[in-house]
């Protein structure tokens, strides 16, 4: 009982609403994310609550009006570095796949006029050197680095913190692996994992560098919270997609739709201007690769699809067949979502925990499989006619050797003869997107070759997606939606029998309805869609496919992201609470048991707690003079683990500690960062003497004196909104207090700037006269808080 040492300064209403009930009278849960099984271990919950303990209030104080303008201004530097490290990425990226591409295609080009067969070995010899490359250094030096790495992050953003998710090798491992993996001529983007760049770049950028690797800066080590870094991976994502696609308005959308949970109008800003600069560092790589110096790269090398010069204008009698792709689109893409999500279950499951070894096969084994379908199914294909010459069209019949593009002349043995099945599947996926949404091109394709590129690249995609590889779905998407867009094309073409009807534009309609039925973004896609193909003609039509799409799909399945979260075990939040949780309470859905630590708390206590079990957070009690309970706040694990580590902290009297030397906290803000998706510190990594086991700790200095409390009988969907909107990792849930010291509304909340902008007036009166009482002894040395001073006085 430390009731003895408590001074007078702990006020009574607080009493009221800081009680918990015993263990004998109502259990409640432990205080942490719940595990699901072996897969949430790696799972953890981020910090976004600002914890208001003695260090806090002391580095406050520290700080002047020149440090919120110069913290400002570094947020708005960050951003900056954060758009031009992704655009050089994204550049990199694309310059090294068109080069090893453009290598691989003109050496095979070159071989098979003397052999075919030659011609085929290396070409699949070269795409499985690239993909070996690429499952290697995922599988042995960043496992993180596997898929698209959206969901992960998604997770991230909405206050879920995966391990190894956004250190530095995994950048490392993103970067290189799409390079193999997409140069490869894997069914799969490199779109996805762009952004996972992005937010890698973000993140090592938020926390200074990398410890691990050396590579840190302290000028860099600004944001020590959770929720700056979530804004800055924002952005990061934000940079991903407008690299990616250069579509900067549709990166923003991207991050407001789709990853990102808490949304504030200063993000916006940060965002847009992070997108922006992304788009100036594309736009000059691009300008310099035109003289030649990027080798191979040329004109897909960044994804923009110009069909400026498509069709012009569309009658009502089209919008039925637009319906029809919206609706395929939406089945479609349902259906993949459900096949994806089936093997990659099993893979997760039985295939992928026989090794790393077993990885590297099934990889290689899908390469083979990919390369013999892409140079095969094109040899057995009969050679087309070329149309007649247009010269407005600027497209040549048939490419010569050695090219890649419309038409293509491969295993034709007759002069002004092309092979459409090559056309689109013995080409990089970024010309083969070009060459189905291409104009002026009626008839270029036959409806059997296709069906057959549909019906087989639909397979590989579906199989491919879930290696141990990064993998984007972006790309895919589009290959498979244009192809049976183009089809619906042929088919409106020879049934209407109009001049004006191109074929590319259904092309780009079943592109945007497939990504609609499985990704099921709107806005966002709707705004990448249209700034990839610079025609804003087409944006009615985009909309009507995508709000079909979606609607298909969402009435079988989630979506893509949203599965493959649930596949992995993601804990995410969703914007809306389900439907049982109106009729539950907070007190029905706690656990059934607290764990709590005194106000002094011996060292091998804590200890032993601390080994006996994973939670994250742990409330602090106290008891009055009359012997009631009384929680003082809460005490975060990691805190814990910094107090044992440093040892600084450590008395030898059960006492409460004096509060003259309480007030001078050893420790900073900064001490108790933990590295972003890192392990951080553990309690078996901490060696405690027999002798520091016997001393004490008192915790009233660190802990969070003001948690969020809601009522035992508060229902859960409110709870749920609560948690969720906050960003909160914990909440009290307490009996119902016996008093109400007062009532807070909106005109409390305004605070008025006076002509002296230091001083700061509350609109409501009844306050007013407080405010300026509590203003005076605010910033002062011995940090007179409410709560903190009544606990160590």
């Amino acid at each position: 009982m430390l009731s003895n040492h408590l001074q007078n300064g702990i006020e009574a209403p607080k009493l009221a609403w800081s009680r918990l009930p015993n263990s004998d009278e109502a259990e409640n849960d432990v205080f942490g994310l719940r595990q699901k099984g072996d897969e949430g271990a790696g799972v953890e919950s981020l910090d976004y609550e600002v914890i208001e303990n003695y260090a806090y209030w002391e580095e406050q104080a520290q700080r002047g009006r020149l440090y919120v303008g110069y913290y400002v201004a570094v947020k708005w530097f960050f951003a900056l570095l954060i758009g031009i490290g992704t655009g050089l990425a994204a550049v990199f990226i694309n310059i090294s796949v068109e080069n090893f591409a453009g290598w691989k295609f003109a050496l095979t080009f070159a071989i098979i006029q003397k052999s075919y067969l030659a011609g085929f070995v290396v070409y699949i010899l070269i795409n499985l050197v690239l993909v070996f490359s690429s499952v290697y250094i995922v599988t042995q030096f960043a496992p993180a680095a596997a898929g698209s790495g959206i969901p992960e992050i998604k997770g991230y953003l909405n206050g879920v913190d995966i391990h190894g998710v956004l250190l530095f090798r995994t950048l490392i491992g993103k970067i290189f692996g799409s390079i193999g993996s997409v140069g490869g001529g894997l069914a799969l983007g490199k779109e996805g994992p762009l952004v996972h760049t992005g937010a890698c770049i973000a993140s090592l950028l938020g926390q200074g560098g990398s410890t691990k690797y050396h590579l840190r800066s302290r000028w860099l080590q600004i944001f020590n919270s959770d929720r700056d870094r979530r804004d800055l991976v924002t952005c990061g994502c934000a940079a991903g997609v407008s690299a990616a696609f250069r579509a900067p308005v549709g990166g923003v959308l991207f991050a407001l739709e789709e990853v990102t949970s808490w949304w504030r109008s200063q993000l916006m800003w940060r965002v847009f201007f992070t997108s922006a600069i992304v788009a100036v560092v594309v736009r000059t790589a691009m300008g310099w690769c035109k003289s030649g110096k990027c080798g191979h790269f040329g004109s897909g090398g960044f994804i923009i699809w110009d069909l400026s010069d498509g069709q012009e204008d569309y009658s009502f009698e089209e919008f039925l067949p637009m319906a029809v792709i919206g609706v395929i689109g939406g089945l479609l893409g349902a259906l993949f979502n459900q096949l994806t999500f089936y093997i990659a279950h099993w893979r997760r499951n039985y295939l992928h925990k026989k090794g790393n070894r077993v990885k590297i096969i099934e990889a290689c084994l899908i390469s083979l499989i990919t390369s013999i379908i892409s140079f095969g199914l094109p040899l057995l294909r009969k050679c087309s006619q070329c149309p007649e010459a247009d010269p407005d069209s600027g497209i040549e019949c048939p490419r010569p050797p050695g090219m890649y593009g419309n038409y293509v002349d491969f295993y034709c043995s007759k002069d002004k003869e092309y092979n459409d099945l090559a056309t689109i599947f013995f080409n990089t996926q970024d010309d083969a997107i070009r060459n189905l949404f291409s104009a002026k091109t009626i008839h270029e394709y036959s409806a059997q070759s296709l069906l057959t590129f549909l019906f087989m690249f639909y397979t590989l995609a579906v199989v491919t997606f879930g290696t141990a590889v990064p993998a984007g779905q972006f790309v895919p998407g589009i290959m498979i939606g244009s192809t049976y867009g183009r089809l619906v094309g042929m088919f409106v073409v020879n049934f209407y029998k109009k001049l004006n009807i191109e074929e590319g534009t259904y092309a780009l309609l079943g592109a945007a309805s497939f990504l609609g039925g499985s990704m099921r973004m709107t806005v966002s896609l709707c705004v990448i869609m249209v700034e990839i193909t610079n025609n804003l003609k087409l944006l009615p039509l985009i909309m009507l496919v995508l709000l079909i799409s979606k609607a298909v799909g969402d009435a079988f399945n989630e979506g893509l992201y949203e599965e493959q979260s649930r596949l992995r075990n993601i804990p995410q939040l969703e914007s809306k609470p389900k439907y049982q949780m109106r009729k539950m309470t907070a007190k029905e859905a706690c656990g059934k048991r607290v764990i709590s630590f005194p106000r002094v708390v011996k060292v091998a206590d804590l200890v032993s707690i601390l080994r006996s079990n994973m939670h994250n957070g742990f409330p602090v009690i106290d008891h009055s003079r009359n012997g009631e309970t009384l929680v003082i706040g809460l005490m975060l694990r990691s805190h814990l683990l910094v107090l044992l580590q440093s040892k600084v902290d450590f008395q030898h009297s059960p006492l409460p500690c004096d509060p003259r030397e309480s007030r001078s906290i050893r420790h900073t803000l900064s001490e108790f960062v933990k590295p972003a998706t890192s392990k951080g510190l553990s309690i078996h990594d901490i060696y405690l003497s027999s002798d520091d086991l016997e001393m004490y700790i008192d915790l009233a200095p660190f802990l969070n004196p003001s948690p969020y409390l809601v009522p035992e009988d508060m229902s859960l969907t409110k709870v749920y909104n609560l948690f969720r909107q906050l960003g909160l990792r914990h909440i009290f849930v307490v009996p119902r207090p016996s008093r109400v010291i007062g009532l807070i509304t909106r005109k409390d909340l305004l605070i008025e700037e006076n002509e002296d902008s230091a001083s700061m007036e509350l609109q409501s009166t009844s306050v007013r006269a407080q405010h300026r009482d509590r203003r005076k002894g605010r910033w002062i040395g011995d940090m007179e808080r409410p709560l903190l001073t009544g606990l160590l006085s």
